[in-house]
């Protein structure tokens, strides 16, 4: 019986939030996208992984309605569970690295799906929105806590149409607004993660976070 990670990328400092991520390390019973979609789709998480190849890194990445070739938080807790050096999505090979508590990955912002970057004027706009209605596109509402430190207030709001009102922590739209200030950034989404990023060379930009583990639970166990 094939074992269901459940993991949690980009937790707070004191280890709580992240966003839950679904990642199947032996995907044999999903050997088609449409079966991938399905398991998805039941499990509910934001996005759920596929593991193809645990040597190489090759992921394949679904979110409840549609697969996906880029990710920022499953490709930070793909990378943190698999302990690999590269891990290869559809978009292209990504290099990870470990920094102590954070794991790092080198990314693309042309690599992420588009999104609304929406700057608000106070955290406390920022806290106040309410949960917009679905099937609207994507929003990522942020404000400055701290300019001069590179501190973010964000939440992100995906408007789809497959249940998730809320994501918890989004490391492609932290990608874009990394790309847009062109600068490093300490972002808190969400109830309470923490997503750091850094621009590198060549375009590249780096995003890092903590990632704990959750029980592996059966994946039969989830279908009914």
């Amino acid at each position: 019986m094939n074992e269901l990670d459940v993991l949690h990328v980009f937790c707070g400092g004191d280890g709580r939030h992240g966003n839950a991520l679904g990642v199947v390390r032996d995907p044999r019973a999903f050997p088609d996208q449409a079966s991938r979609q399905a398991l998805a789709a039941e499990l509910g998480f934001s996005e759920t992984v596929f593991v193809d190849d645990p040597e190489r890194g090759v992921v394949d990445i679904y979110t409840p309605g549609l697969r996906l070739p880029f990710a920022g938080h499953p490709l930070v807790g793909a990378a943190w569970l698999l302990d690999l050096e590269a891990v290869n999505p559809p978009a292209g090979e990504v290099w990870v690295r470990q920094d102590g508590e954070f794991t790092w990955i080198t990314a693309r912002a042309e690599w992420a799906p588009p999104r609304r970057l929406e700057q608000y004027a106070s955290v406390a706009e920022v806290d106040a929105l309410p949960a917009p209605p679905p099937g609207e596109g994507w929003l990522y509402a942020w404000a400055w806590q701290d300019e001069a430190a590179g501190r973010v207030r964000a939440r992100a709001f995906p408007r789809r149409d497959d249940g998730i009102v809320e994501d918890e922590a989004t490391g492609a739209a932290a990608l874009l607004l990394t790309e847009r200030l062109g600068r490093a950034l300490n972002i808190t989404q969400g109830r309470g993660s923490q997503i750091l990023t850094a621009p590198g060379p060549d375009g590249t930009i780096e995003i890092g976070g903590r990632v704990r583990l959750a029980i592996p639970v059966p994946v039969a166990s989830t279908r009914r």
